[in-house]
């Protein structure tokens, strides 16, 4: 499989990190997960908000003082090549950007900064059955930072390892995933995703302000949302509206528009995939695969 690296096209094998790796050590490492769709009414394949994806790949960056040594056009261009050589209808694209050695230690800034993109085949993030029968959550006992220690908006490499304890505590409790409640117990967010909240048909997500990660999903839902003429309310949520709700979904570039049948024991609504999450599930794959024309501009096409 073909990846670019440092601005060459390279055999993925042929890339080899060192051991003195900063980010390998440290954290310092920043990334983007972004999907490319097969277009339904034409023989192409598009990008998803891809210039959305990579100007928060260069926020994030940012935020810890790290230059991105090439500029938007080369990584946009460079992953449209990718999915070319690598002969993808469709495919899920990981941008890297991290500190490499060989200097240790906390201070980042000695180090160089290099750039990577990954092109992989990787289907329904939390299986192939979600999309349609939902999932099964657990509030985790694990919470988002507090403000002013790791800044959520930021999607670094450093932040997952809280992810991690999420994801790994719901599983072992025999859940697919977890919720997360930010410092002061209020609904924040998956471990890898945002959430969104029906109750009385209104659509409810939390403010950025909650610890959470701003999705490029999410994002395009609240538009899709406005469009749909539903009803939507960004506010801060404790954790009991979960419980009676009657619709939760997750979303993420990873988990598209994903209900969720079961929190804590708690049955959400049918059980299965909501009225609601339904209309935005079919409008948003409209939107992806370029049947909605009103969003064009956040296809980029490949060819």
């Amino acid at each position: 499989m073909k990846v670019w690296f440092n601005g060459e096209y390279k055999e993925d094998s042929e890339v080899k990190l060192s051991l003195y790796t900063h980010a390998l050590h440290y954290g310092s490492s920043f990334f983007e997960g972004v999907r490319a769709y097969k277009l339904k009414n034409e023989d192409n394949t598009a990008i998803f908000r891809v210039k959305e994806h990579y100007e928060r790949l260069y926020n994030s960056a940012k935020i810890y003082k790290t230059v991105i040594p090439y500029d938007m056009d080369t990584l946009v261009e460079a992953t449209k090549q990718l999915i070319v050589m690598n002969g993808m209808e469709s495919a899920y694209i990981r941008p890297i950007v991290y500190r490499a050695g060989p200097f240790l230690g906390v201070n980042p800034t000695r180090n160089e900064v290099h750039v990577a993109i990954l092109t992989l085949d990787w289907g329904r993030y939390l299986g192939e059955d979600a999309l349609e029968k939902g999932i099964k959550c657990q509030v985790s006992s694990w919470r988002r930072p507090a403000p002013s220690t790791l800044p959520s908006l930021a999607k670094a490499g450093g932040n997952y390892l809280n992810s991690q304890l999420i994801k790994l505590e719901a599983i072992d409790n025999g859940y697919d995933e977890g919720i997360a409640l930010d410092y002061f117990g209020n609904i924040a967010e998956g471990s890898g995703e945002n959430i969104f909240i029906v109750k009385d048909n209104v659509l409810y997500t939390p403010p950025m302000a909650s610890s959470l990660l701003f999705g490029i999903t999410r994002d395009s839902i609240l538009t899709l949302a406005h469009e749909l003429n539903i009803t939507v309310k960004e506010q801060t949520l404790p954790r009991e509206f979960l419980y009676i709700a009657d619709e939760v979904f997750l979303s993420g570039t990873a988990a598209e528009i994903t209900p969720v049948s079961n929190i804590d024991g708690y049955k959400i609504g049918s059980g299965t995939c909501g009225t609601m999450t339904r209309r935005l599930q079919e409008s948003f794959f409209e939107t992806v695969q370029g049947v909605n024309i009103d969003h064009l501009d956040w296809l980029t096409k490949i060819k």
